[in-house]
């Protein structure tokens, strides 16, 4: 029986999403950080598809099994590397590494290709390409990482949002997808995500709209809102109401923070638009939710 990559990793990470059990994305994926001392991982077969982003600066050697064959390679800054689910692979590194790893649910991620973004996916779509450099990608894996690490400033929001930046970009490197289709949403890249993300972060108690975020992406209103729904899988004024509760969230945590400072402190009119609209994400009021913290 295939098994699973965390039961036979020969160190702890530093950081993992485990705990993330509140993010739709955790269900896709699983997220872990190393930093590990020269070892090796013997052959077996995994149920997961396994993507290794190196941010190892110093170019070090890495042997590779793959069903067998063995790869004898340098491993250079931003590569990647996808070992598919159901391949017997094997692992030696011979410097200290420093790699965000992603395991990937081979028949959620095909559903989520499907229904989400409209991309049927071949059985062996991972098999061909197992090794190519990839910056933009990689950056999507740090702020991942950086999401798991800085609980207090995004967290939830954060992950979610670069969980979804970083299947697409895997999912239009090996899907099948409408050329038209693929060419537009390859557009929205990490890099156009933190832009937004500071205008949103930046302007949090100040109204923003649609044209803000795509001045600040270098992109037309109507192109924006396109690519990053596609993207991210929400309007860019679904995603700043989530990224204003998010925060209002962490900020009610503080009883001494009245909610109607609150409530102006992350962008809402008053008290009673922030009641409405945390009850609509939420499903309960602000101070239902307050009080619930206390107890």
């Amino acid at each position: 029986m295939p098994r699973r990559y965390a039961e036979i990793y020969p160190s702890l990470p530093l950081l993992n999403s485990d705990a993330l059990t509140h993010v739709s994305a955790a269900s896709l994926m699983e997220v872990r950080y190393f930093q590990a001392d020269p070892d090796a991982m013997p052959e077996d077969v995994f149920a997961e598809h396994h993507v290794l982003l190196n941010l190892q600066a110093t170019p070090h050697r890495v042997q590779n099994w793959r069903d067998g064959a063995l790869r004898d390679f340098t491993l250079h800054l931003h590569d990647v590397i996808i070992t598919p689910a159901g391949m017997k692979s094997g692992w030696r590194w011979h410097a200290k590494s420093d790699v965000i790893i992603v395991t990937l649910e081979p028949v959620k991620v095909a559903r989520f290709a499907e229904t989400e973004l409209g991309m049927l996916l071949e059985t062996q779509q991972l098999r061909d390409l197992p090794q190519f450099s990839d910056p933009d990608l990689c950056a999507a894996g740090v702020m991942l990482r950086d999401a798991l690490e800085n609980d207090d400033i995004t967290s939830g929001v954060m992950f979610e949002a670069m969980s979804r930046v970083l299947l697409v970009k895997l999912l239009q490197r090996y899907g099948e997808q409408r050329p038209e289709d693929a060419a537009l949403s390859a557009r929205f890249t990490s890099a156009h995500y933190q832009r937004v993300l500071g205008v949103i972060r930046d302007r949090l108690d100040k109204t923003i709209t649609v044209e803000d975020l795509a001045r600040e992406a270098g992109m037309s209103a109507s192109h924006f809102a396109r690519v990053f729904k596609e993207t991210m899988g929400a309007t860019p004024m679904q995603y700043v109401l989530a990224y204003r509760i998010e925060q209002a969230t962490k900020m009610m945590a503080d009883p001494a923070l009245p909610l109607g400072e609150i409530a102006l402190d992350c962008g809402f009119a008053d008290q009673a638009h922030f009641s409405r609209s945390f009850k609509q994400v939420t499903g309960q009021t602000p101070r239902s939710y307050r009080a619930g913290l206390a107890a």
